[in-house]
């Protein structure tokens, strides 16, 4: 699992991983069922403590993303829930107002979402 992290952003490490993992999920780079790397050997690859990774997953399964099993690992939820669920669309709504509160382009901003919507489609749907 190829995975950039920037040790100097100001972005926490855990949630530069998890929000990875959401990304590699959302574009289809990762299949549902698929296993990841122990958190052991992530941090390894990464050079971070696995703590961080061990935050990072704990936050995701959490989430529902991923389910960990201490017998066969770590691995993406197979059986995904309808995300078009109220939470999910509340924290995007929030998501958007903040992007929209910080721009007076309303017409350049609503562009540059649709575009990473469909490229997220389009990447899920060419896998």
């Amino acid at each position: 699992m190829l995975m950039e992290i920037d040790l100097s952003a100001e972005t926490p490490i855990y949630q530069q991983i998890r929000d990875q993992v959401v990304l590699g999920v959302g574009r289809g780079d990762l299949k549902y069922g698929e296993n990841l790397p122990s958190a052991r050997q992530l941090a390894q690859d990464l050079g971070v403590n696995p703590m961080t990774v061990n935050k990072a997953y704990q936050t995701l399964k959490r989430e529902g993303i991923i389910v960990v099993d201490r017998r066969v690992g770590t691995k993406v939820r197979e059986n995904p829930d309808d995300m078009i669920e109220s939470e999910y669309l509340n924290r995007l709504e929030v998501t958007l107002a903040e992007g929209l509160a910080k721009t007076e382009d309303n017409q350049a901003f609503k562009e540059k979402v649709v575009s990473m919507v469909e490229n997220l489609i389009e990447g899920r749907e060419n896998q």
